[in-house]
């Protein structure tokens, strides 16, 4: 590729790899070649190689800069004081993600699953689990906090919120608006558990309430 002036154009790591992400994006993992890839980076089969190492390492490279670049929703979320805080930013921020205007519809993650190559699917795989292990951990702080109730299962709802928002995922690529897809985040909040009732404090009686009577 040629700059203005007829100079080779710079090779531009950073801006290779983002066209790499959103070419895996909007293809999946089976789907984008070689020639769709290099067409994409602007750059030679044999320079890709040269710095990513091929196309499976070239996914695990784009998947890491997807998931810094595109999922700080996550962070939020998990920043967030209750459980049930936790739970809406995560869902909200994930509809919202997933129907980001300028980016493609959907989620990579959920994009490049249907594929053949064991190396990405488990990548993926991992990704998927981190999230959940972490909302889980989250979760089972809620618990002990007292902001949900003691009988609540974390991996379970840690399990729900990454259903939820895998769904999220293939219906915003299927063309659900992004206000839809938060109606579905609202409604789940629906049965989201609410914090155990605090327990009444019992004022101590007077001593003269003890059956004593004046005169």
């Amino acid at each position: 590729m040629m700059a203005p002036g007829g100079r080779p154009r710079a090779f531009e790591p950073e801006a290779a790899l983002d066209a790499a992400v959103e070419t895996f994006w909007r293809h999946g993992y089976d789907a984008a070649g070689m020639a769709e890839l290099t067409g994409a980076m602007g750059i030679s089969r044999p320079a890709l190689y040269r710095a990513f190492g091929g196309k499976a390492q070239l996914f695990s490279a784009a998947l890491e800069r997807y998931i810094a670049r595109n999922m700080e929703y996550v962070e939020a979320a998990l920043a967030k004081p209750t459980g049930r805080e936790v739970a809406e930013s995560f869902l909200v921020g994930n509809a919202e993600a997933v129907t980001t205007p300028g980016r493609p519809p959907g989620c990579l993650s959920v994009q490049a699953m249907v594929t053949d190559e064991a190396d990405a699917f488990s990548l993926l795989a991992k990704n998927r689990l981190a999230i959940q292990e972490r909302l889980s951990a989250r979760f089972r702080r809620a618990i002990r906090d007292g902001d949900l109730p003691s009988d609540e299962n974390a991996e379970e709802l840690s399990r729900f919120m990454i259903t939820l928002t895998t769904g999220f995922a293939i219906r915003a690529a299927d063309g659900e608006p992004r206000q839809a897809l938060i109606a579905l985040a609202r409604r789940a909040l629906a049965v989201f558990p609410e914090p155990e009732p605090a327990t009444p404090t019992q004022t101590p009686s007077h001593p003269n309430s003890k059956g004593m009577t004046h005169d």
